[in-house]
């Protein structure tokens, strides 16, 4: 039995390749809309990012998502993020 190639992907954060399952995809949406994806199945744009706040607030911080969106991202939408974290890690 051959073994299974885990996908790997890089926290936006960390900049650290992790195991897609570790991490939380931020994605936006085909309407413009930012948001976690904790399925992994929504439609749009997405960029990961750790299950810390730490890493969240380093990417917050050097603007990487913005880059990856090609957007600006209101701070309501940070703390959205945040709390959602909390709540799920």
């Amino acid at each position: 039995m051959p073994a299974h190639r885990v996908p790997m992907r890089k926290c936006t954060g960390c900049n650290e390749m992790r195991p897609k399952k570790e991490l939380v995809r931020v994605v936006r949406s085909p309407e413009g809309e930012i948001s976690l994806d904790l399925t992994g199945k929504k439609p749009g744009r997405g960029a990961y990012v750790c299950r810390d706040a730490a890493c969240l607030a380093k990417a917050r911080k050097a603007k990487r998502f913005e880059r990856a969106f090609s957007c600006e991202i209101p701070d309501e939408v940070y703390e959205r993020m945040g709390e959602t974290l909390n709540e799920d890690g």
